[in-house]
C-alpha cells in the first residue's frame, strides 16, 4: 500500500506541516535535500508553485533535520526570470537555500538517458542536481494542461528536469509534437525517484492550465512517497470538483500518463493499492468523496 495523506485547508502552512506530518515518515534526516518546485512560469499558483507554500517546505525540511537545501528548476521563459518576476530569490536567500538555475548547466551536467521501448526518438536528458540528489523532495501544484497532458500534478511536475530547445537540445518540440505526450511524460520519470511529493491543491485549475486556466477552490493538501498514488488521488480530486471532459469521461488508471508509469513499475498499479489517510476529522468527509471517485478506477 502507498499512503497519500489528505489535508482539508485554506492555509498553505498549515497543509505543508499537517500532510507531512501524517506521512509519519522523514527521508530528509541529515541529507543534502534538493526541492523540485513548478516554476514552469511566473504565474500565480496553480501557475507555479505558491511562494508560502514553497516558505513552509523549507521551514518543514530544516525542522525535520536536512543537512543542506537546494532548489532548482527549468522555467519558460528563462528561468531566472521567472524566479525574478516570483520574487523568490530574497526568500530563498534569507532561508538559507542554494538555488540552481537548470537554464546556467553545463552540456556535462544534462545526463543522457536512452531507455528500452522508450517513444523519446533520439532518448532525453536530465539535470545532473536531479540525478545526484541525496534527497529529493518535489512539490507541485493540482491542474489540468490543455496541450495536450491533459493534468499536470507529479509525473507531468518533472518534465521541468529535461531541457528546451534553448540548450540547443529537441526534446520539448519532440514532446509536445508527438502523439505519444503523455507516455513520454511518464517516462521521463524513470531514471530518478523523488524521496517525498508535496501537492498544494488550495487553488486548482479545473480546465485550461497549465499557467493560467478555470480557477476553483480545491482547499486540500496532498503528500506521498508514490508519484502514480498522489497523481490518481489528484485526478480524482480533479473529477470531484468537475473538471473537464479530458478528466471526467476518462477512468483514472486509463489516463496514459498513468498507464505508462505503471508499466514502467514507477508506483501503484491499482487503486487498491492507495491508502488515502485523512489528517484530521474535518479532512474526512471530503477525502471520502474523493476515495469514491478513486476506487471506481
Amino acid at each position: 500500500m502507498s499512503r497519500v495523506t489528505f489535508h482539508k485547508t485554506k492555509d498553505r502552512k498549515d497543509g505543508v506541516q499537517k500532510s507531512l506530518e501524517a506521512l509519519g515518515r522523514n527521508p530528509v534526516k541529515g541529507k543534502s535535500v534538493f526541492i523540485k518546485p513548478n516554476f514552469n512560469t511566473a504565474d500565480p499558483a496553480p501557475g507555479s508553485s505558491h511562494n508560502d507554500t514553497l516558505a513552509a517546505l523549507i521551514d518543514e525540511i530544516w525542522a525535520m533535520g536536512a543537512k543542506s537545501i537546494m532548489l532548482g528548476d527549468r522555467s519558460y521563459p528563462s528561468t531566472r526570470s521567472v524566479m525574478e518576476k516570483k520574487g523568490i530569490l530574497p526568500l530563498l536567500k534569507e532561508k538559507g537555500v542554494e538555488v540552481i538555475d537548470f537554464d546556467e548547466l553545463d552540456d556535462a551536467d544534462w545526463i543522457e538517458f536512452k531507455l528500452p521501448d522508450s517513444h523519446w526518438p533520439d532518448g532525453f536528458r536530465i539535470a545532473r542536481p536531479i540525478i545526484e540528489a541525496e534527497c529529493l523532495v518535489s512539490t507541485g501544484c493540482l491542474k489540468t494542461h490543455q496541450f495536450g497532458g491533459i493534468f499536470t500534478l507529479s509525473l507531468k511536475l518533472h518534465v521541468g528536469v529535461v531541457p528546451t530547445g534553448r540548450n540547443g537540445y529537441p526534446y520539448m518540440s519532440q514532446l509536445h509534437g508527438s502523439p505519444h505526450q503523455r507516455k513520454m511524460i511518464a517516462e521521463v520519470n524513470q531514471p530518478f525517484s523523488p524521496d517525498l511529493i508535496v501537492m498544494d491543491g488550495i487553488d486548482v485549475f479545473v480546465d485550461g492550465g497549465p499557467a493560467t486556466g478555470k480557477r476553483v477552490k480545491g482547499n486540500v493538501f496532498l503528500a506521498s512517497t508514490d508519484r502514480v498514488a498522489i497523481d490518481a488521488v489528484g485526478i480524482s480530486v480533479l473529477k470531484t470538483l468537475g473538471s473537464n471532459p479530458a478528466i471526467m469521461n476518462r477512468a483514472i488508471f486509463e489516463q496514459e500518463q498513468i498507464s505508462r508509469a505503471v508499466d514502467l513499475g514507477l508506483g501503484v498499479s491499482s487503486p487498491s493499492e492507495i491508502e488515502i489517510v485523512p489528517v484530521d476529522s474535518e479532512s474526512r468527509q471530503y477525502c471520502q468523496q474523493v476515495h469514491r471517485i478513486l476506487a471506481e478506477g
